[in-house]
């Protein structure tokens, strides 16, 4: 279980980094967004690219961001019903939860995703829009994004053994 435990910390301290790195992109989406707005209202003009740009960074907030939140427990729960359960109860219904919902979802998107991925870079798929970016690095983010949340669900579940097994104080 040790082991185990280690992999969960590192793991926790890759997503921790990216989290807080990843809270930098807010301010760099609000900049541009701020910049198109008012390059929109006051000079009359605009630029698809900047406005994909955009979108891509407020993506890969949500994508990158994912995995910080989990780990930091920040996610929507229905704390009504989990408050009234044991620390233990509580572990075995994360891991059900995370081995027969999230795990399958994230792994299905993982292995589809390299080929919307994939063949996206084959084409060199651009936006269709004038001035348009080039797109597989927005879809290569969907792939990255939920590799870690996966990896974040597997740190948490060796957590949850830790609690079921009495050995919580070893936890991150």
């Amino acid at each position: 279980m040790n082991g185990l435990l280690v992999i969960s910390r590192g793991i926790d301290r890759l997503n921790t980094r990216l989290g807080l790195a990843v809270g930098w992109l807010i301010l760099i989406t609000t900049v541009v967004s701020a910049y198109n707005a008012v390059v929109r209202k006051v000079f009359d003009t605009s630029s698809n690219g900047l406005l994909e740009i955009q979108w891509y960074l407020f993506g890969a907030v949500f994508l990158l961001g994912a995995a910080y939140t989990l780990q930091q427990n920040a996610h929507v729960r229905i704390d009504v019903l989990s408050n009234r359960f044991s620390e233990s109860t509580r572990a075995w219904i994360d891991i059900i939860g995370h081995l027969f919902f999230t795990l399958p979802l994230i792994g299905f998107v993982v292995v589809s995703g390299w080929d919307f991925v994939y063949e996206s870079f084959r084409i060199n798929e651009y936006s269709a829009d004038p001035g348009g970016l080039i797109r597989w690095p927005a879809k290569a983010l969907i792939v990255l994004g939920f590799t870690l949340l996966g990896l974040q669900v597997c740190s948490e579940i060796i957590k949850k053994i830790a609690v079921i097994k009495g050995q919580s104080k070893q936890c991150p």
